[in-house]
């Protein structure tokens, strides 16, 4: 094997986001300073949102939406079970009990109904917040799952850090994911491979100023400074976390969301290219489902194998693909099955979570691929199935 490697995610670094971190670097504030609320107007403005709030990574942002709607021991949050840990955990961080909703098998997305399903397990417990992910890039059903979600007196806190720059269409409303037109908050990451980078940090997005007013307190140990106080003095009404974004990486941020039209051009297109490349191999492969609604700047090409129909394992897949320079990964074990989940609930059936899990493969998708890659990875994995 003699090409590059190809990675299944990767940043993209110019010599220009480099540049505005050496300046950051030179300046006054290395933290708590005025490229941070910079990158969040910026970003507030690039999807669409009154207010963002910017944190230390995407974590931190999913744990400081349940800190900011004051979400209590007992209570109960719903969360699909195809996703990353944190968005489970981050119910479990402030003591509340985590409801698993199915997903649908093609597109591993909640739906409607898998939300219904869910709702109707909460056994007497009150129901705080829903988590759609949206997984992929690909958009939920935002409206009607608000409706399910109203319906209880809850609200939705979107896990989208997949989703930076997608669109959706609902009815004949041109939405972007992280106008929080639909929910309390959402979430964002800038870990390396999504589709901004700041090396770790994220964004929390809202219409409501008390719950910005709220995270960004909670981001920096909940002080506060009285009005007409002496500037040494400082409060603690409640204790935050330190889950403050440093100037150096606001700045990276900045730079970065300048890119991201560019960032959102290539991955569509790179996403068109393999699925004309895929669909010959239709139907041991066959590319995730897309709600008809969303038009998603992908951060995962995700594709489901039938493995047992192509005579191999995904593990067998995997490696014949890492010969060829070809990095794979899953997205996701479903979360219910985790140790620490499955002892806190017991075993529960999720059938379209495992059917989902038992076919996905995520194959390298990222602005820096050239067009070729996308043939050379098709290539690879139509003869990883002997197909």
């Amino acid at each position: 094997m003699t090409d590059a490697i190809l990675p299944y995610g990767r940043q993209t670094i110019d010599d220009d986001d480099i540049a505005a971190v050496a300046e950051a670097l030179r300046g006054d504030f290395l933290t708590t300073g005025p490229t941070v609320e910079r990158f969040e107007q910026a970003f507030a403005e690039a999807v669409g949102a009154r207010h963002a709030v910017a944190c230390a990574n995407g974590t931190a942002a999913l744990h400081l939406a349940m800190l900011a709607l004051k979400v209590q021991p007992g209570e109960a949050v719903i969360a699909p079970s195809i996703t990353f840990l944190a968005t489970a955990n981050c119910a479990r961080y402030v003591g509340a009990d985590v409801i698993f909703a199915d997903v649908d098998p093609a597109s591993g997305l909640m739906t409607p109904a898998t939300l219904k399903a869910a709702i109707g397990k909460l056994a007497g417990r009150r129901l705080r917040a829903v988590l759609p992910v949206h997984l992929r890039g690909d958009a939920c059903d935002l409206p009607e799952l608000e409706k399910l979600a109203y319906q209880h007196r809850a609200v939705l806190v979107e896990d989208a850090p997949h989703a930076l720059g997608t669109t959706a269409k609902f009815g004949n409303v041109a939405e972007t994911i992280g106008d929080a037109r639909h929910s309390a908050m959402a979430t964002f990451s800038f870990h390396p491979v999504k589709t901004i980078a700041t090396g770790e940090g994220g964004m929390v997005t809202t219409g409501d100023p008390k719950l910005a007013e709220r995270l960004r307190l909670l981001r920096s140990h909940g002080m506060v400074r009285p009005p007409k106080a002496d500037l040494w003095w400082y409060e603690m009404p409640e204790p935050g976390f330190n889950y403050r974004l440093p100037d150096i990486l606001c700045a990276l941020g900045l730079s970065q969301l300048a890119k991201l039209p560019r960032f959102a051009e290539r991955r569509r297109a790179l996403a068109g290219a393999y699925r004309e490349a895929l669909a010959p191999l239709a139907p041991i492969v066959r590319q995730a489902a897309q709600p008809a609604y969303s038009d998603p700047v992908l951060h995962l090409m995700t594709v489901l194998i039938d493995f047992a129909a192509a005579g191999t394992s995904r593990r067998e897949v995997v490696e014949a693909l890492k010969a060829e320079g070809v990095l794979t990964q899953v997205h996701y074990i479903p979360v219910h099955r985790q140790s620490y989940y499955r002892g806190l609930y017991g075993e529960q059936d999720l059938p379209g979570a495992d059917a989902w899990y038992a076919k996905c493969l995520s194959l390298p998708l990222y602005p820096g691929m050239a067009d070729e890659d996308v043939g050379r990875v098709v290539a690879a994995l139509k003869a990883a199935l002997r197909l």
